[in-house]
């Protein structure tokens, strides 16, 4: 969601986020994700936690058909075009300064069929959520969105608002600082949170949380 241009010199690590087309091949389709990390830097380029997201999704963890779904800080919107793809609808959302690159993005990897399930739409966490109706979609996505501690309050109003008493929320990160785990303890005070998948090969996990009013099975 963050939009953080970054400078030339760069680590061996790196090197992936400046190549200018990323491949993958999901739900039968080959999908070409264009970067721009000069440009937007971290909210352009593919993480390792959209990649195990839509891989989750693939495994069918979640029944996607006829699913109304939104993604969070897309970025590239691996994981919103994926979604799509296994048949759900759904909203895709990032800051109104990404959404142009975000698009072109979705447009190119989406057949004609399909593009009309697909909205491309602002949001930026605790604004315009007027423009939202509450408890909307029955899942939400998140692909390593909960890296800036000073978006936690507002990622929550944001999810709060969202979510119905039967939404699913699927948020796929890596621990990398205590801030991290501090987001999680807070997301615990409003819902139900459990580890449904980790990847150790990227150091990726996945929760699901739902409304603490709610059962906690799917």
């Amino acid at each position: 969601m963050a939009l953080v241009p970054y400078e030339e010199s760069m680590t061996i690590g790196l090197q992936k986020f400046h190549k200018p087309l990323a491949t993958f091949s999901f739900a039968n389709h080959i999908i070409q994700i264009h970067q721009d990390w000069r440009q937007l830097g971290v909210a352009a380029v593919v993480w390792d936690a959209a990649i195990v997201l839509s891989t989750y999704l693939e495994m069918g963890a979640v029944e996607l058909r006829g699913c109304s779904a939104v993604e969070l800080g897309a970025g590239t919107g691996l994981v919103g075009i994926v979604a799509a793809l296994l048949g759900a609808h759904v909203t895709i959302t990032d800051r109104q300064v990404a959404l142009e690159f975000l698009k072109s993005n979705v447009e190119a990897n989406l057949p004609p069929h399909i593009q009309p399930k697909v909205v491309v739409k602002e949001l930026t966490w605790g604004q315009n959520l007027e423009s939202f109706s509450p408890g909307e979609f029955d899942l939400i996505l998140g692909a390593d969105i909960i890296y800036l501690e000073d978006t936690f309050t507002d990622l929550l109003q944001t999810l709060g608002h969202l979510c119905s008493s039967r939404s699913v929320i699927l948020l796929a990160c890596r621990i990398r600082y205590e801030r991290d785990n501090n987001f999680l303890m807070m997301l615990e005070r409003q819902f139900t949170v459990s580890k449904v998948h980790y990847d150790p090969e990227k150091d990726v996990h996945i929760y699901k949380a739902q409304k603490r009013d709610q059962r906690e099975d799917l």
